[in-house]
């Protein structure tokens, strides 16, 4: 790409300060399931439903996504993103009027739709801004705004959600009253509101700024080269002429699925491990703060010192010895390797969604929205890891990982190198 950094800079601060809102809203579920778990009354497998009804958003609304931003734009698709994830953070207002763990399902599996649409419009941007060389550091950066929100906001919504949250467990063990232990509950499921009509009136504003600012509009049809007679007589077969695609949407289905145990079971196994909630509701914080000096890592180091493909090989590796050390040792040490696990998943997105979409040229939104379905495994592996664990305990289901990392590794060396000869290439326009 050609593009000046004075070009570049301003639309990839825009797109920053998005995924700083991916990472405050999609890192609010650690703190959730416990929240939930007390407050609907219900058993760690049911809470585990929370990041189900999340990310299996991702799945139904990803392919939609990709035809909405066709009509709309990507500019006015991240705004009505916006939009819609607002109206998902009001549905938590009658939830927990109702204490309804169906309704902040639903709520959740809006925000989850609406993020969908938003993600499926700017990671592109990520990766368009620049060559694709470089693509899995502009991601990184993006993930360092990602990941920053992602260690406050469990911090500041578990203060005000979770506070006191040990001694309510006491009090509700040492009530018999079915009323007053109501009472009780109701007091804990209303203190998600206030937060939450906060976080509806920030989207709401943040949409109407993006649909004001001059973020620059990605335009296939008027930035893809002309295509030879061979790359038009491939393109006629659509996305099924690019296997390492759909190896990388199964990719970063593991992946997903990968990342979203580390930071949302962390709390559970904590205190599984013998440490009180008020202390282990931190504990999301911590996996997220591993990820953070992975994507510090991951700009510092690609492609400078290693390319992405490697660094993704390193990181499957990484994440599989961690597990392995989860499953043998105990107490906190244990908990930290969990922790550990978002060093390994740090740069596994970053170097994935580059690699899976290069070359697809006019095909790049539809490539992207398939990519945005794998975030269905955030929906999928949380729950298996909350239905292996009522069979064979919190750490032992963390097995399930370790087949994820190795077909990561195996996307890795191999899966991403599986393209067409023939493949456009794809570029933002100059402004």
């Amino acid at each position: 790409m050609k593009d000046s950094k004075a070009t570049v800079v301003p639309p990839l601060a825009i797109i920053g300060a998005l995924f700083f809102i991916f990472g405050f809203i999609t890192w609010l579920n650690g703190t959730l399931i416990p929240f939930l778990k007390i407050a609907c009354d219900l058993t760690y497998a049911q809470a585990l439903l929370v990041t189900f009804a999340f990310y299996i958003a991702y799945v139904f609304l990803a392919i939609p996504s990709s035809l909405i931003l066709r009509r709309t734009g990507f500019k006015n698709g991240m705004a009505l993103g916006l939009v819609v994830m607002a109206a998902g953070a009001l549905v938590f207002v009658p939830a927990a009027q109702a204490r309804s763990f169906g309704l902040f399902l639903a709520g959740l599996f809006v925000q989850g739709a609406g993020l969908a649409l938003l993600q499926t419009a700017a990671n592109p941007y990520a990766t368009v801004l620049g060559p694709i060389e470089s693509a899995a550091r502009r991601i990184s950066i993006m993930g360092i705004c990602n990941k920053v929100a992602g260690v406050l906001s469990p911090f500041i919504i578990g203060a005000v959600v979770l506070k006191g949250a040990s001694e309510l467990e006491s009090q509700l063990a040492r009530t018999a009253s079915p009323a007053a232990k109501a009472v009780l509950l109701q007091q804990l499921a209303d203190r998600v509101i206030f937060p939450y009509l906060v976080m509806a009136g920030a989207l709401v504003v943040l949409a109407g700024l993006i649909k004001l600012s001059s973020l620059p509009e990605i335009t296939t049809e008027e930035t893809a080269p002309t295509p030879t007679a061979g790359a038009t007589a491939a393109a006629g077969k659509g996305l099924f002429q690019y296997p390492h695609l759909a190896l990388g949407v199964l990719a970063l289905f593991c992946c997903v699925g990968v990342e979203v145990i580390a930071g949302d079971t962390i709390i559970q196994y904590g205190r599984a491990q013998g440490i009180s909630l008020d202390v282990a509701r931190n504990f999301t914080s911590l996996t997220l703060t591993a990820m953070l000096v992975g994507y510090f890592v991951g700009v510092w180091a690609i492609p400078r010192h290693v390319s992405q493909q490697r660094a993704l090989a390193i990181c499957a590796v990484v994440g599989a010895l961690f597990t392995a050390g989860i499953l043998v040792t105990h107490g906190f040490t244990s908990v930290l390797l969990v922790a550990l696990l978002g060093l390994a998943n740090s740069l596994m997105w970053p170097a994935i969604f580059p690699l899976s979409i290069r070359g697809l040229g006019s095909y790049t939104e539809h490539g992207s929205a398939l990519l945005i379905m794998g975030i269905g495994g955030g929906a999928v592996l949380p729950y298996l890891y909350g239905k292996l664990s009522e069979g064979l305990g919190l750490q032992q289901a963390y097995v399930l990982l370790i087949p994820c990392y190795l077909y990561i590794l195996f996307f890795a060396l191999k899966g991403h190198a599986y393209q067409p000869k023939t493949a456009v290439s794809y570029a933002l326009p100059v402004a």
